[in-house]
């Protein structure tokens, strides 16, 4: 039996629930009250409980190695925007291919979903948003259906690698799980998935359009100064999605330079080809290397190295500190928070109560227990942020495998599937959503709204939610050992 603490409890879920209501409110700083509510249930735990936690305990209770690899994920977008590459593959491809619509479409989306595999969803929905809209008005060809299907696809991209997104590094941190473990396991659903979501998309936006000029209702937009949109986009990132991605809202590149040519910004040859190669080793970095925190610590300084910038001397040198004083350190500080809130969650017995309820319904069958940790962690993730479901649900997890005794592999799968698939619900529960409406406003795309997003998004999020548990059914019943 878990202990009883009701005071304790009590205080810090209410204090956990509090701070999931701020996040709601775009005008509060959430890191102010992020700290506020920590301190409540500090002191009220440390009153309430015989054997208080000290120090020690709380430094421990921090997932470090999540926390450093994610300073390292995110000094590397900064190296990366600041190169051009990303805006350098996109402009590719739309010169490339700008002239069949259809080839085109699926080009963008499948190349947008996999570099999301790899770096922040919302990094790559800024580079590909403003370049689709405009080469879609240069050919007169309708942009939603390109929009739509890059931003419903890209929110499956963090279910193909431990690290595509900040929640599955957490996941894959907790439970030790490999690139290797997210291929095998998951690889052959996202493929499915990916190819049947296109297809939909095809069938359902891009028939319709693709043959109809299109001409864009407000000509004045493309004109607006670029601190326009950023302000649009710093109101975003106090927002309650933005929890699912990296640090990056502002646009990366100025709106005057991406005029309907696509060819104001020049990167030198030389400089894109070594760092696409360097990100190809950061990518053998992730895949060999298992301690994530050393993998991205290392490809953080091969990028350093490769991009040395200028000082107020005009000498060219390596120089770290300049990318660290970019990275918005409120969305680690806030990961710090919430590690210590479950921390106290799991010192007062409350994850226990929780597991013991979760066990409860599942009637100690792995399949209803697999679909519940999946619907209940994409429902969550839905209408909240991922990263405070992720981080409540993990000693869940690992109790239900550990202590419990289920298999592993159903409840990962199912746990990787469910805190994913889950932001497509409403947008709000995707940041990659939501810079695709504040873009498709500013640029006056009228076909691209919260009511049509959220139409598409609840579909595909339903039909992925149920491939998903066919799927899991499929493992355990067919592969005895998966259960």
């Amino acid at each position: 039996m878990p202990l009883l603490h009701p005071i304790s409890q009590i205080t810090v879920i209410i204090c956990f629930i509090l701070l999931i209501i701020i996040l709601f409110f775009d005008e509060q700083d959430y890191l102010t009250y992020s700290v506020l509510f920590l301190m409540i249930s500090t002191i009220v735990t440390s009153i309430d409980l015989e054997n208080p936690p000290i120090l020690d305990d709380y430094i421990k209770g921090i997932d470090w190695e999540v926390i450093i690899f994610l300073i390292s994920m995110f000094t590397i977008v900064e190296i990366l925007n600041e190169a051009h590459v990303f805006y350098e593959i996109a402009k590719f491809i739309v010169k490339k291919f700008h002239s069949n619509i259809r080839v085109m479409y699926y080009l963008i989306c499948i190349i947008s979903t996999l570099l999301a595999s790899i770096l922040e969803d919302l990094s790559v929905a800024i580079i590909f948003i403003p370049i689709i809209i405009l080469t879609c008005q240069e050919i007169k060809t309708n942009p939603a259906p390109f929009l739509y299907g890059m931003t419903i696809c890209i929110n499956l991209a963090s279910t193909l690698t431990p690290f595509g997104s900040a929640e599955n590094v957490m996941i894959a941190n907790e439970f030790n799980l490999t690139f290797l473990f997210f291929i095998s396991n998951i690889g052959i659903y996202f493929v499915f998935t990916l190819i049947l979501t296109l297809v939909l998309l095809d069938i359902l936006l891009l028939r319709k359009s693709i043959n109809k000029k299109w001409e864009r209702s407000s000509n004045n937009i493309i004109d607006k100064s670029i601190n326009s949109l950023q302000e649009n986009s710093s109101k975003s990132k106090n927002s309650s999605h933005q929890f699912s991605a990296q640090p990056l809202l502002t646009p990366l590149l100025s709106i005057k330079a991406l005029d309907p040519s696509l060819s104001m910004i020049k990167t030198s040859k030389n400089n894109l080809v070594k760092n696409l190669i360097a990100l190809f080793i950061f990518f053998l970095f992730l895949i060999f290397i298992h301690q994530i925190h050393v993998a991205g610590l290392l490809g953080m300084l091969l990028f350093v190295f490769l991009n040395p910038t200028k000082d107020k001397n005009g000498k060219i040198h390596p120089s770290l500190s300049k990318y660290l004083r970019k990275v918005d350190y409120k969305l680690i500080y806030f990961f710090m928070c919430l590690f210590v809130l479950v921390f106290l969650m799991e010192y007062n017995g409350t994850v226990m109560l929780l597991e013991n309820a979760i066990e409860q319904l599942a009637v100690h069958n792995i399949f209803f227990i697999s679909i519940f940790i999946m619907l209940i962690s994409s429902i969550l993730s839905g209408f909240l942020d991922n990263a405070p479901v992720t981080i409540i649900f993990l000693p869940i997890i690992r109790i239900l495998i550990s202590d419990a005794g289920f298999a592993s592999t159903p409840l990962l799968i199912a746990f990787i599937l469910g805190i994913n698939l889950g932001g497509n619900f409403l947008p709000q529960g995707s940041a990659a959503d939501m810079m695709t409406l504040e873009l498709s406003k500013y640029y006056g795309i009228e076909d691209v709204n919260y009511k049509k997003l959220t139409k598409l998004g609840s579909l595909f999020a339903l039909i992925h939610v149920i491939l998903g548990a066919i799927y899991i059914a499929f493992l355990i019943f067919v592969f005895p050992k998966f259960s």
